[in-house]
């Protein structure tokens, strides 16, 4: 089985480096944009398995962003999490109704943050069925 590959859209380099970390010691290729319009260009050309999407960013918000990679036909079903240290009452539901799989609250625990995207990406199902 191939690995999989996610695009990490965040600005910070500090955030960056730590989720380049945890998601490579889990056996994930990382790919990063810093803001919108660089993230709609790679998911276009690096066709990743999921996108971990930070909501604060230059170059259209992470909403912009979901919208605008939720409408190409061919990224319809890419999920994407969205990774934010914004307030979740105000965006967790704007998030989840654009198309997100999920909305984890900075600073993100490792377990949550895993376990989301191994659901994503339908791993959690094919363990089960393995295990």
């Amino acid at each position: 089985m191939s690995r999989k590959k996610i695009l990490v859209v965040e600005d910070d380099r500090d955030q960056q480096q730590a989720v380049s970390i945890r998601l490579r010691a889990n056996g994930y290729d990382v790919a990063f944009a810093v803001d919108g319009m660089q993230a709609v260009a790679l998911v276009r050309r690096e066709r990743p398995d999921l996108v971990l999407l930070d909501i604060g960013l230059p170059g259209g918000d992470g909403f912009s962003v979901i919208q605008r990679i939720k409408s190409m036909s061919q990224n319809a079903a890419l999920p994407v999490i969205v990774m934010s240290a914004r307030d979740a009452s105000e965006n967790r539901e704007r998030m989840l109704a654009a198309g997100a799989e999920a909305y984890i609250q900075k600073p993100a625990d490792n377990q949550v943050l895993l376990a989301s995207i191994r659901y994503a990406l339908g791993e959690d199902m094919e363990q089960r069925k393995v295990g």
